[in-house]
């Protein structure tokens, strides 16, 4: 009868731990997935930012001296990611391969100008930057004209807010959820331990017998479970980087390793802390109740 009861506990307990390691398994791979994505979002925005090019052409008088003399300019600038000169010909070979035939047949001469595609570094893409870049570049007597899709980067960057803002709001309140979750699951395994809090109090009522004593071995339980459900949740991470990474390799989701390690210390950081100070409170509740009221 005894042995039965014995091992009945045993798989109550395993089942009570397997479901706290579950829990915070859980909640610390969408919390570390959201990491991720913060950390990855900024460099997707600003690789769709650094592909809007600022077109600009000039006038025919133009020679090639004038030309290089532009993209040697242009490259020591700050605010220049890359740029792209584009002859004439070139432009008309473009302009024939999208329309599929020959424009210059009809027209007898090349009507398009050499150009230089000016990608500019992300941190330049606003509004007022990319205003005054235009008018110091407009200076020069040769450029005929400069052209970039104004529209687009104000959409880019207002949308760009308006994502980051969200993204803020939705890692608040999944923090939220992810501590209430963790914090539930530890006081049911602690609840389901009252009796055994109030009795070894009762039995050990001596002054070595402190309230931190009896506290400590279900608080290091509870780390160690923290512990290992931040562990496996950063080994989910690793998978997941691992299969993003291998699908999508234009996206660099790997290159900036050190953020990565920061997000993996950051959820082993926060399973240890949550599980810890919960179980403190929820263990110091139960000290604190009388007998009658663990009933």
């Amino acid at each position: 009868m005894s042995s039965s009861f014995d091992k009945f506990q045993k798989r109550r307990l395993i089942s009570s731990y397997f479901s706290v390691v579950l829990s915070i398994f859980l909640v610390l791979f969408l919390l570390g997935t959201l990491g991720l994505f913060i950390i990855n979002s900024n460099k997707l925005a600003n690789d769709f930012k650094e592909k809007i090019a600022m077109t600009v052409f000039f006038k025919n008088e133009a020679n090639d001296t004038i030309l290089k003399s532009f993209g040697t300019e242009i490259k020591r600038a700050p605010y220049a990611k890359s740029i792209v000169y584009v002859t004439k010909d070139e432009a008309a070979k473009q302009h024939t391969d999208i329309i599929g035939e020959d424009f210059l047949t009809f027209l007898g001469e090349n009507p398009l100008q050499n150009s230089y595609d000016i990608h500019l570094k992300a941190a330049y893409v606003e509004k007022d930057s990319v205003a005054k870049i235009e008018q110091q570049l407009r200076k020069n007597p040769m450029i005929s004209d400069i052209v970039y899709d104004k529209q687009l980067v104000n959409l880019v960057n207002d949308n760009i807010k308006k994502v980051s803002m969200w993204i803020l709001v939705i890692s608040g309140f999944l923090t939220f959820i992810a501590v209430l979750l963790i914090n539930s699951s530890l006081r049911l395994s602690i609840y389901s331990n009252r009796f055994i809090i109030k009795t070894m109090q009762m039995v050990g009522a001596t002054k070595s017998a402190t309230k931190s004593f009896i506290r400590k071995p279900f608080v290091m339980r509870s780390i160690k479970l923290g512990m290992l459900g931040s562990a496996l949740a950063i080994l989910a991470l690793i998978g997941l980087l691992s299969y993003v990474n291998s699908n999508f390799p234009d996206l660099g989701i790997l290159d900036n390793k050190v953020l990565i390690l920061l997000v993996f210390a950051a959820v082993f950081g926060f399973g240890v802390l949550i599980t810890w100070l919960s179980t403190h409170f929820a263990t110091q509740r139960f000290l604190n109740l009388r007998t009658d009221d663990l009933y």
